[in-house]
């Protein structure tokens, strides 16, 4: 396994619109030709199609309304709601589509509609057959897109339960966590920044090994960081821990980091190697690689946890190297090094000898000898007796009135 140089040479992106723009072109040059070809017929042509596209879903989604309504009502639809069960089986568009080719033939003139009404009632026959036998059913493609939209696939809810159950849990914590640990140890591990987050690395083939020492030889376990104890489903003080490890560069200088496996990934792997789950070995990379990308996606519109984490996907497409995994971790730690930098301040001030002087000080016979204030603040306490402007000298010396209580 090496780091990816970019992930998304190997993470999937969501699909686009490219086959909806296809179809929407494709219909309306279609329509076009039959307009300018036939115009009188326009109508009674569009109605046909429409009606012969619709009418067989429309019986498919009888059939499944029937065994749903005989089976199935009381356990899925909670005691057999007739609208949800016509809206699951037959579809709020495909309803739209019948009434859309009743509208179209009410708006042609009566003629004869032999020959379409045949090619009407063979589609009735023959569709629910076809669509049975799963000759017109999804491909997978578009079960695919299905389940990446509404969030179905096995890799969603793992992302959002790593989350939830655990990510969002122990992050915030983190930073507390890691202080404490430099605290007790003179060594002086976690120098960089970037060593300071939690590391998460995720490979491919979701083969996780249960000791990174075991995956490379200059991985050492250090120790473990504080625990984090946390009342959690009723368990009281559930401890949560992170391990320290230290890995050796080329120079063999150790650096420092909390380092794990993402844990779902242990899920999908053995998902895999059970016939039962249904689960291969495409199956498995596809999912983890969806994984990767929803978690990022969650971690990135969460503060709790943001900036305290890095996901390191791992390729499983190496060349034999035994140290693969600390180059990885140590690629990735320098790497978030170089994107630390200093930001100076919008129009600094220069900084003056004179202090800042609080108002409650200010004397009123020295207000002409104030220059422009220090931008580091310091305290100035006069000793002399402070005046009112009541008095004479003052109101005379500054033209004034006075204040009058």
């Amino acid at each position: 396994m090496q780091q990816l140089g970019g992930e998304e040479s190997l993470v999937p992106q969501p699909r686009g619109s490219l086959p909806k723009a296809g179809a929407i072109g494709l219909a309306i040059m279609v329509m076009t030709a039959i307009l300018v070809l036939e115009p009188e017929s326009f109508f009674r042509h569009v109605a046909a199609a429409i009606l012969i596209l619709t009418v067989g879903p429309s019986l498919h989604g009888v059939f499944l309304l029937i065994e749903e309504c005989l089976h199935h009502a009381t356990t899925r639809y909670r005691g057999g709601r007739l609208g949800q069960m016509v809206t699951a089986c037959v579809g709020v568009y495909t309803l739209l589509g019948v009434g859309l080719a009743a509208l179209l033939f009410g708006l042609t003139e009566p003629q004869p509609w032999r020959d379409q009404w045949s090619m009407v009632v063979l589609a009735c026959g023959l569709y629910p057959l076809l669509r049975t036998l799963g000759v017109l059913g999804p491909s997978e493609v578009e079960v695919s897109e299905i389940c990446e939209e509404r969030k179905m696939n096995v890799a969603h809810g793992l992302a959002w339960s790593f989350h939830l159950g655990y990510l969002n849990l122990v992050l915030p914590r983190l930073e507390g966590s890691i202080a404490e640990f430099r605290a007790s140890h003179t060594a002086g591990p976690f120098e960089t920044r970037g060593s300071r987050k939690l590391l998460i690395l995720l490979p491919l083939n979701a083969n996780i090994a249960q000791k990174l020492e075991d995956e490379d030889t200059n991985i050492r376990f250090y120790d473990n960081l504080p625990n984090t104890e946390i009342n959690r489903a009723g368990v009281r003080g559930r401890v949560y821990k992170h391990s320290v490890y230290s890995l050796l560069d080329e120079n063999r200088q150790a650096h420092h980091c909390v380092v794990e496996y993402a844990t779902p990934l242990l899920t999908l792997y053995k998902m895999s190697q059970e016939s039962s789950a249904g689960f291969g070995e495409r199956d498995r990379r596809e999912q983890v690689l969806l994984f990767y990308r929803t978690l990022q996606d969650i971690l990135d519109r969460s503060l709790e946890c943001r900036n305290r984490y890095r996901l390191i996907l791992l390729n499983d497409e190496h060349e034999d190297d035994p140290h693969f995994l600390s180059k990885a971790i140590l690629k990735n730690l320098d790497q978030q090094e170089k994107e630390e930098f200093y930001v100076l301040p919008v129009n600094p001030q220069p900084e003056v000898d004179h202090p800042l002087i609080p108002p409650a000080t200010i004397r009123i016979d020295d207000m002409h000898q104030i220059e422009p204030m220090s931008s580091v603040p310091s305290l100035m306490i006069s000793h002399d007796m402070p005046h009112t402007l009541r008095e004479p000298d003052i109101l005379s010396q500054y033209g004034g009135t006075g204040l009058r209580r």
